[in-house]
């Protein structure tokens, strides 16, 4: 039994009208089943190709690989400058072309997307990232500067760069210019064809500080912009030129009067100023950033993709986007980045880094969902490059909460090449069944971002949830015990925030989103919805919908029930046509021997995506047995 096979184990019930009928033979998933196509295969991103590597007989071996494309950009050295490396990108993007190989093309030099490799600031200086910074030792405590010192600009793992404003819309307008045209104009004419999407990596508002890298890494960065110590750290909020002008025109005050709010004091006035101030923010950066870019990528025919940064902390969210949700959502291909391959991180913060970009999907009526994946965490710790089954179970678990696109940090090198086909396959069998399914969930978990709004107080030091106040713990903690919850009692969720319960409809108990319908709505503790969202709450509930606050998810209805209980199983649900898909893998370190409660009145198949083999599963018993990380594959064949 191949690792793939006996470590990373998925379970996929489908209801299917032919009965008994082999799947690779009659079901018409069965030709993406044997023989998984390139769009359904993970991409391997390759961020500098020589010229012998862009030549069709070496980009081939990506496809030997189990690949079905690559994510590259013109080589980092000299960035967008040198013509003979813009040859070889277009060699590289031809030869794809050739081969059936699909191309993303990311959009930075290194991270974090924005700056065009500091092209962006060269040429106008005035586009950099700017703060109002609280300094209460001072007459008067306000002031602007640049946000560069003690933010992600300075403190990553690529370079200490300084940074364009991205709520500037001239700025990002020099970006797309510099960037996507200079793409658009070498390899245009691949563009919808071959060259499917941009991706765009980790870029955000930076006035705020997430925390310096450990000393020894951060003497190995490269320093291209000088970093100025005796700067001082500030409790800071990002801030552009026209800001309080936007802020006066939508609602009737004077910005620049209130700033004491944004920084400090409790009374109704100061945290109504915080929910506006953040509330304007979070437009202007899902706008005039991720919004110019989705605009520009649709008119020329390709996807505009892509993560951001820090998905796993909410209270991160307000500093740095304003709403991360909301920004996910001006993505065609919401995605996330999953740093570490040990699948038990899905219970940590990996659901909430999952179930964002896919929920931001789910609301906007899209499916497909993108993870830049690796075993970074892993190789940083010293250890070595993660295995086979490893990697399985950390696609199988990410494939359950909808991600449909694997761009790989992987490296093939230090694995077997029978080992990264097996992948590419096993990914793609996934595909097969799940990327042209849509995720079912039953449940919202509320997103609490408005009433973050209204607690964040920005500070000097690193951000910190203990460093917020009493409600925002509160809130975090409780908005993090159900996510867990749910995840571990199999109720299959997506998130959702007050604009999105304000813009909903009640029908007959069940609360329509997008086109969905949820019969159950959970609430953190110390959440205070606005008017809009809680009145249609009360509506819901009045309809017979089921409101949970801050616990008693016994009440909800699970996928599936297992006897014994395990947390360890991850249970979701997806729709194809007529036919239900139940996602379930086994991300534990000890195996699973137990029953599955499934129709036993229908037959059932076991489809396996590490060997393609399909096999009759009998209901009755519905015994299911998973080693640690082992994934199979069940299918109901009939109603």
């Amino acid at each position: 039994m191949s690792g793939c096979n006996r470590i990373c184990q998925l379970v996929l019930i489908v209801m299917a009208p032919a009965a008994g009928v082999p799947a690779a033979a009659g079901d018409p998933w069965g030709a993406a089943w044997d023989d998984p196509p390139a769009a359904f295969r993970p991409l391997q991103i390759v961020h500098g190709l020589r010229p012998e590597q862009a030549r069709p007989d070496k980009l081939v071996n990506w496809k030997r690989l189990g690949l079905g494309g690559i994510v590259c950009n013109v080589d980092f050295a000299e960035y967008m400058r040198s013509e003979a490396r813009w040859e070889t990108l277009v060699a590289a993007v031809e030869g794809c072309a050739a081969l059936g190989l699909n191309v993303w093309i990311y959009d930075e030099d290194g991270y974090p997307s924005g700056g065009a490799g500091g092209l962006v600031l060269e040429k106008d200086r005035n586009y950099e990232a700017t703060a109002l910074v609280f300094d209460p030792g001072r007459d008067p405590p306000f002031s602007l500067r640049a946000a560069y010192e003690h933010t992600h600009a300075s403190n990553n793992f690529y370079a200490a760069r300084r940074y364009p404003n991205l709520i500037d819309r001239a700025a990002v307008e020099s970006f797309i210019e510099v960037t996507h045209q200079a793409y658009r104009a070498r390899i245009g004419k691949h563009f919808g064809r071959s060259v499917v999407a941009f991706f765009t990596d980790e870029p955000s508002l930076m006035a705020v500080n997430i925390g310096q890298l450990a000393e020894p890494v951060r003497k190995k960065v490269r320093v291209i912009d000088q970093i100025n110590e005796t700067i001082k750290p500030l409790p800071s909020v990002p801030w552009v030129g026209d800001l309080p002008a936007k802020y006066r025109a939508r609602y009737r005050e004077d910005l620049l009067a209130l700033r004491h709010s944004l920084f400090t004091g409790q009374s109704e006035q100061d945290r109504r100023t915080r929910r506006r101030y953040w509330a304007l923010t979070a437009d202007l950066m899902a706008q005039r950033y991720f919004g110019s870019i989705q605009k520009w990528c649709r008119a020329n025919g390709v996807a505009s993709s892509g993560h951001l940064l820090h998905e796993e902390s909410i209270i991160s969210h307000v500093p740095l986007y304003g709403s991360l949700l909301k920004c996910s959502g001006r993505f065609d291909i919401p995605g996330l980045d999953m740093l570490s391959s040990d699948p038990q991180v899905v219970l940590q913060g990996g659901w909430l880094a999952a179930s964002l970009p896919a929920s931001a999907a789910l609301l906007n009526g899209g499916r497909r969902v993108m993870t830049e994946v690796s075993d970074f965490v892993q190789t940083m710790a010293g250890k070595q490059p993660v295995s086979l089954e490893y990697m399985c179970a950390t696609a199988a678990w990410q494939a359950a909460f909808g991600v449909t696109e694997f761009t790989l940090y992987y490296q093939p090198r230090p694995r077997s090449p029978g080992d990264y086909r097996a992948y590419g396959t096993f990914v793609g069998r996934l595909n097969a069944l799940l990327r042209d399914a849509a995720p079912d969930p039953q449940a919202i978990l509320y997103y609490p971002i408005y009433d973050l709004w209204a607690e964040y107080l920005p500070v000097a030091g690193p951000l910190k949830i203990e460093d917020q106040s009493a409600r925002a713990q509160r809130i975090v903690s409780s908005f993090g015990t159900l996510g867990r919850s749910l995840v571990e009692a199999h109720v299959p969720f997506a998130l959702a925030d007050h604009e999105n319960l304000a813009g909903a409809a009640v029908d007959s108990g069940g609360l329509v989103m997008a086109g969905r319908r949820f019969n159950a709505l959970v609430l953190p503790e110390s959440v205070e919805l606005p008017d809009r969202a809680a009145r249609l709450v009360d509506r819901f509930a009045r309809a017979g919908g089921t409101v949970i606050k801050g616990g008693q998810l016994d009440r909800l209805i699970p996928v599936a029930r297992l006897e014994p209980p395990s947390g360890g199983l991850i249970l979701t649900r997806f729709l194809r046509g007529h036919r239900r898909i139940i996602p379930a893998v086994n991300v534990a370190d000890a195996p699973y021997h137990g029953r599955i409660t499934i129709n036993p009145a229908t037959r059932w198949e076991k489809w396996d995506p590490a060997t393609g083999a399909v096999e009759p599963f009998d209901p009755t018993t519905g015994q299911l047995s998973l080693a640690p990380r082992q994934t199979i594959l069940l299918v109901e064949t009939n109603e």
